[in-house]
Formats: C-alpha cells, sequence, structure tokens
C-alpha cells in the first residue's frame, strides 16, 4: 500500500524547537493509536522554516488527516 507523508510547517525563529517538540506529540499519537508505521521527523528548509512529519499508510491517512490536521501532505518514497 502506497505510503503517504504528512507534513506540519512551522516557521519563524523558533520554528525548529516547535518542530522537535510537535514530533513528540506525534510519536504519542502513534503509540496510542497503534498506527502501522512508526515513521516521524524534521526537516530543516532554512532558519526560517521547519517541518515536521509522519508518515502513514494511504488507508490510514482519512483518520489522522482528521484527528491531526497536517499542513499538507506527499507521497512518500524511501530514503
Amino acid at each position: 500500500m502506497r505510503q503517504l507523508k504528512l507534513i506540519w510547517d512551522f516557521k519563524g525563529p523558533d520554528g525548529n524547537k516547535i518542530a522537535e517538540h510537535h514530533v513528540l506529540h506525534l510519536k504519542a499519537y502513534i503509540t496510542a493509536e497503534n498506527l502501522e508505521i512508526n515513521i516521524t521527523g524534521i526537516e530543516t528548509i532554512n532558519d526560517l522554516h521547519t517541518v515536521a512529519y509522519m508518515v502513514v499508510v494511504e488507508s490510514e491517512m482519512p483518520k489522522v488527516r482528521d484527528a491531526l490536521k497536517p499542513h499538507r501532505g506527499q507521497v512518500y518514497n524511501l530514503p
């Protein structure tokens, strides 16, 4: 099944710290909801823009999207 990367954008001088903290909540949600995949992380775009993300299987996406309200998403390609 296709995997999707759900993304939350954090901007400003504290964006990196906020994104790191957000990932803690994403990990807690994954555990609480017993999701199939446990992939999370952050990516720094520049000094003022960092994203937090989690990867879900396509069948779980509507439930996660509705509960956590990501800013955007994309198809996840394994690194």
